[in-house]
């Protein structure tokens, strides 16, 4: 039976243009070629997206977020990759200890961890290192790649992996061959929302970067505190559109029901 009625539709479709509604207007916004957020504007202009590569601390920052989400998805794909076939497959103490430890970054506030790191790096000299700031990002972004791995690996069909094991196959062949094929759509899409939570970090960043590392949010916020103008819409429109692009390319590479469902 149907119960998505006329109602149910229109409130579903007014909750979505709710939601989308300020990224619709900070896109228009970039677009602008007056020196304020103006909208509606009298024309386009691409004017703000050429002032964005022509900022070299915006450029700067852009990379040091590319590589940081690239470096800390990669650290947390491998930790969660064995670390849901230990929660899934086997029982042993401390199984779900286990599981809570790795979740746990979910429930504390970004902003404590992003204190206790700032004491943790000062304690052992690592303030400022771009390999402790990767750290810290796989720290928060492990429990998205896990909870997708994870989900790809309950309710496996183990019979292909039994198959292989009884031709003579060693764990490592039949995890290369067999396993990990069947679970990449889960792995992938645990990757790619590790990646994005990593790119778009914040208030952990705050506290964590040095003057080298700054990050492309942190970099958007400490520009907002001095002035607020066309450029950091065009920065976010730019970010938006990296975001959007990384989704279409996984949607085509596996397809996105089948990555969060885990399965092919």
């Amino acid at each position: 039976m149907n119960r998505n009625g006329p109602l149910a539709l229109a409130f579903h479709a007014l909750v979505i243009a709710f939601m989308l509604a300020p990224l619709v207007v900070v896109c228009l916004v970039a677009f602008t070629p007056e020196n304020t957020l103006t909208l509606p504007t009298t024309s386009f202009s691409l004017r703000w997206f050429r002032a964005v590569f022509e900022h070299p601390d915006f450029m700067q920052s852009f990379w040091n977020s590319l590589w940081l989400a690239l470096g800390s998805a990669t650290l947390s794909t491998l930790l969660a990759v064995p670390a849901g076939l230990a929660i899934t497959r086997h029982r042993f103490a401390g199984r779900e200890f286990l599981n809570g430890l790795f979740l746990s970054p979910l429930i504390i506030p970004h902003l404590v961890l992003g204190v206790a790191l700032l004491r943790l790096f000062a304690l052992v000299g690592g303030s400022g290192s771009f390999g402790f700031l990767v750290f810290a990002h796989a720290l928060i972004v492990t429990p998205y790649a896990l909870r997708l791995v994870v989900a790809a690996l309950v309710g496996f069909d183990r019979s292909a992996e039994q198959a292989a094991a009884s031709l003579g196959a060693g764990h490592f062949t039949v995890f290369r061959r067999i396993t990990l094929p069947m679970i990449l759509p889960g792995v992938t899409g645990g990757w790619m929302l590790a990646f994005i939570n990593s790119f778009d970090e914040v208030t952990m960043s705050i506290f964590v970067t040095a003057p080298s590392t700054v990050t492309l949010p942190v970099r958007m916020y400490m520009y907002a505190t001095e002035s607020i103008d066309p450029l950091m819409a065009a920065v976010s429109a730019l970010m938006v559109g990296v975001t959007a692009l990384a989704m279409v390319l996984l949607d085509r590479a596996y397809g996105l029901d089948r990555v969060l469902v885990g399965r092919r």
